[in-house]
């Protein structure tokens, strides 16, 4: 009896690990020397200021599944004092409580766990944006995306640009409403080398 029993107790093991899913947990770090955040709004109703921030961090970690199942989450952030216009003093007035208020917050994040996958191509990212303090949901949809192995790293490398919209004034950013532009459009450029 006892051998009937241990062959059930095997045969139903082995089912059950036949039918687990496999998962793949790629990391990747995001290169800093090609990872910028762009951001452009339009000034007076004419033409569109635009500028970035030059110090961005994170990481992506996506799981793949063997049924083709994709999960992941980001983690990004961008030191809010990295802005930069190309004018010196819009950038000071950028950095100021008005606007990015970069003494008091200098870190804003963007995080993420809800990836959505097109088939095999990465079609959006959903978050949370935190900047000034102040946390909002927010979507970027991905204008392009790609992978390639890196001769010299001897890595797989990962990219793209990803683009979103957001609202300042719901950040506590009104100074200038409306002749400045309460919409922000960003536009988001990572490569990722895997770990």
């Amino acid at each position: 009896m006892r051998r009937v029993r241990d062959a059930l107790f095997l045969a139903a093991a082995a089912l059950i690990a036949a039918g687990t899913v496999r998962a793949e947990t790629l990391a990747f770090a995001l290169d800093p020397a090609h990872t910028r955040v762009h951001w452009e709004t339009r000034h007076f109703g004419t033409s569109t200021q635009r500028g970035r921030f030059d110090r961005v961090e994170g990481s992506v970690r996506i799981d793949r599944s063997d049924r083709g199942e994709r999960h992941g989450d980001v983690s990004i952030s961008i030191a809010t004092g990295s802005v930069s216009s190309g004018v010196p003093a819009l950038d000071s007035v950028l950095r100021g409580s008005d606007f990015l208020a970069a003494t008091a917050h200098p870190t804003a994040f963007f995080v993420a766990s809800e990836l959505r996958f097109d088939g095999e191509r990465l079609a959006e990212v959903r978050g949370e944006f935190t900047l000034r303090g102040v946390s909002r949901p927010l979507a970027l949809r991905t204008l392009n995306f790609g992978c390639r192995t890196d001769a010299r790293l001897q890595r797989e490398v990962c990219g793209g640009d990803f683009e979103g919209e957001l609202k300042r004034s719901e950040f506590g950013s009104s100074l200038g409403l409306p002749f400045v532009s309460d919409r922000v459009r960003l536009v988001i450029s990572v490569e990722g080398v895997r770990q």
